[in-house]
């Protein structure tokens, strides 16, 4: 009775043995992620509106958006910052976006040294252009 579970236990780990290894050799090779894998943010700032959608769908609030309106009074983005560092990649923020402004990449790679480093500024407007831009308003 107690030998056939140990038995039946040992062929299990028998046929393993001999089965094609699945080990990826990470650093040298790169894993094939799924396509919706969720990596690093992306943000195409022409798309973007500053609605602030993905800011109030961001559970840990770690987006902040700076924007101002122009002359026709729109909505125009200067600075897309997220806090990387408190980021728990469940995508509201992605799915929040009615524009598609913002992505997801497949880089996984997120390690650094220092935490600041995990600051990441998306976007971040040229200062003369926004200076030319306010006083024209």
């Amino acid at each position: 009775m107690y030998g056939q579970g140990l038995l039946k236990g040992l062929s299990i780990s028998i046929r393993h043995f001999f089965k094609k290894k699945v080990t990826e050799m990470y650093p040298e090779q790169k894993p094939n992620l799924p396509k919706r894998s969720r990596g690093w943010f992306e943000l195409t700032p022409d798309k973007c509106t500053a609605c602030g959608l993905c800011v109030n769908a961001c559970p840990n609030g770690i987006i902040s958006i700076e924007s101002y309106k122009d002359e026709n009074n729109k909505r125009k983005l200067v600075q897309y910052r997220m806090l990387m560092e408190s980021c728990i990649f469940c995508g509201f923020c992605v799915e929040a976006c009615p524009q598609g402004a913002l992505y997801n990449t497949q880089a996984f790679e997120q390690t650094v040294f220092f935490r600041e480093d995990l600051n990441r500024i998306l976007y971040k407007a040229e200062p003369q252009s926004v200076q030319a831009e306010r006083s024209e308003a």
